[in-house]
């Protein structure tokens, strides 16, 4: 897969209360976690898609800020 075929979309997230995990998974046949990060309330973490990140799982109260819009997983 080539680097331009791959969509660098960013999302940004903003942990609500402590202790939110952001959670990286791979692309491929079978996905995996590859990455953690755990957040802080009103921590904020600027990710982006990848040749090696197909998918994004958050846990915990967090607002998410994508080109498609704004969220809130409360």
């Amino acid at each position: 897969m080539s680097e331009s075929s791959i969509r660098s979309d960013f999302l940004v997230i903003k942990a609500l209360e402590d202790g939110v995990n952001v959670i990286g998974l791979t692309r491929g046949t079978d996905t995996k976690f590859h990455h953690t990060e755990k957040l802080d309330k009103n921590e904020i973490m600027i990710a982006q898609f990848t040749e090696h990140t197909s998918a994004v799982k958050i846990r915990g109260k967090a607002v998410i800020q994508t080109s498609n819009g704004e969220m809130s997983n409360e």
